[in-house]
């Protein structure tokens, strides 16, 4: 009986996902509203406010830093997810339920997004 319970729980167990060894940052979940520097609790109005200000600010005409490219396409997938209903719902749910799945690697990104510029600043 023993060994029927040992292989049921190894079975089980190896169908579990397991976290990787490594994160790849390309498959963590992109903080839209970061990116357009709002709170969760914005508005259509203030995302559509927010887009306009930091397009103008990161477009690629407009500003010759590097990263600009790539700030302008993370501030136009942003709007598009956010200004949707639809696409922000699924979104907000995407975001708590990984706040809750995973929170130490969630309080790690925070440190990093949040804290670290900050520490790094005082220096």
């Amino acid at each position: 009986m023993g060994g029927a319970l040992t292989h049921l729980h190894r079975t089980r167990c190896a169908r579990l996902p397991q976290p990787p060894t490594q994160p790849n940052p390309d498959a963590r979940m992109k903080d839209h509203y970061t990116a357009l520097g709002l709170a969760s609790s914005a508005t259509l109005a203030d995302i559509k406010k927010a887009f306009r200000q930091k397009a103008s600010q990161y477009h690629p005409d407009r500003n010759t830093d590097a990263n600009a490219p790539a700030l302008f396409r993370a501030v136009q997938e942003a709007y598009e997810v956010l200004s949707d209903d639809a696409k922000r719902q699924a979104y907000d749910d995407n975001r708590r339920r990984n706040l809750l799945d995973n929170p130490a690697e969630t309080a790690r990104e925070i440190w990093q997004a949040y804290f670290e510029p900050l520490r790094q600043s005082v220096r």
